[in-house]
């Protein structure tokens, strides 16, 4: 007796350690600190909420979550997504907000064994020449929002567009995108340091050159305080304000009134006619007291992509080609609605015109004005080897 006593002790044991391994391990490292810790939080929560509404399961599995933050230091990146993928040995890594920050975290990602699901940044490399089996994106191409604003000042004739954005990647592919559609003038092409706050000779620079028109791309704390001295310079009556991800869900609570008729350009809005959008919204307000952005949004459907491509594998992650089909069909219902993936593994979806309105309830949202582009899909796929 004692003999079996012992022998189902160490049966135990030994089985110990493959429960713990039987659940899902999936990693988000994302910005929770600095100014644009708004952007990460609202992605960190967006998918903790889907977490939520789906039992605390994707694809039948229990989830261990791992929350990291970045500090928008690469070199910080780095080593939290080797130990993720080293020591934590997550299946999945959800993230980043920033592109410089998804450009240093990809490779010990997806050659550590990870598949990697980018819920905002989107870079120009990796949808073109660099695109990766192991990346998929649930967001867009960098480019893309900020060709919605470079279409619309073209078509409705703005002659004069002073154009900023911080300098990286992502400021670099914004501006590139607006000036893919406007073939106006550009008087002035400014790049800024990122998360830089003050603006003063920035505004100096816009108000000589009289444009019809500026486009920026500032996100987090930076559109804050832009827009507050914008408007605050009175240039808000005499420039059209077009912007992407400097006027939207995690910027508004804290520029109110300050924002109020300036553009965007996204791929949903919070007021998107769906009902499982609409769900996601009330569920969102309800759970975080916060009306949820685009950073929020796409992390949700990362978390529905996943659970739909276990769906698909019975629950396994260890046949990698297996899982990267599933993944490619994006089996689920989006929250944009039409949603698909093209070959470079970024989405083919439909854009939008936004502009900031004031809800009866005092609260602050982005709201569509009209479609700009349908079914659109990235301008780089055709660099992409994968077919």
């Amino acid at each position: 007796m004692k003999k079996l006593l012992m022998l189902g002790m160490a049966t135990l044991a030994l089985m110990a350690p493959a429960a713990a391994q039987d659940k899902l391990k999936v990693g988000i490292l994302t910005t929770l600190s600095g100014p644009p810790a708004a952007l990460g939080t609202q992605q960190r929560n967006g998918f903790q909420l889907a977490l939520k509404t789906l039992g605390g399961k994707l694809g039948g599995r229990e989830v261990e979550l791992i929350v990291q933050d970045d500090e928008l230091k690469p070199d910080v990146a780095v080593g939290k997504a080797k130990a993720f993928v080293e020591r934590d040995k997550v299946d999945f890594v959800v993230g980043p907000v920033f592109s410089n920050i998804l450009i240093a975290m990809m490779k010990p990602v997806t050659e550590g064994g990870a598949i990697l699901i980018s819920p905002n940044a989107g870079t120009s490399n990796f949808a073109g020449k660099e695109c990766n089996a192991n990346f998929f994106v649930t967001s867009y191409q960098n480019d893309q929002n900020h060709e919605v604003l470079g279409k619309y000042a073209q078509d409705k004739g703005i002659k004069k567009a002073f154009i900023m954005a911080p300098n990286y990647q992502a400021g670099k592919d914004s501006l590139a995108g607006f000036k893919r559609y406007f073939k106006g003038e550009v008087v002035d092409e400014v790049y800024v340091p990122l998360n830089q706050l003050d603006y003063s000779a920035e505004l100096s620079k816009i108000a000589a050159a009289a444009p019809d028109a500026i486009f920026v791309f500032l996100p987090g704390g930076m559109g804050v305080n832009f827009v507050k001295q914008f408007r605050q310079a009175g240039l808000a009556d005499k420039v059209m304000f077009l912007s992407a991800f400097t006027v939207d869900e995690s910027t508004l609570p804290a520029q109110q009134d300050a924002a109020l008729g300036f553009f965007g350009g996204a791929n949903w809005a919070p007021n998107l006619d769906n009902p499982q959008n609409k769900e996601f919204v009330a569920a969102y307000e309800k759970e975080y007291g916060a009306v949820p952005g685009s950073y929020a949004f796409q992390a949700y459907d990362a978390a529905l992509l996943i659970d739909s491509a276990l769906k698909a594998t019975g629950g396994k992650t260890d046949n990698k080609e297996a899982l990267r089909a599933a993944l490619q069909k994006a089996d689920f219902k989006s929250l944009r609605g039409a949603f698909k993936f093209n070959t470079n593994h970024y989405p083919i979806q439909d854009f939008y015109l936004v502009k900031v309105a004031k809800r009866p309830d005092g609260k602050y949202q982005t709201e569509i004005v009209q479609k700009v582009f349908e079914n659109y899909s990235d301008p780089h796929v055709k660099d992409c080897a994968m077919k």
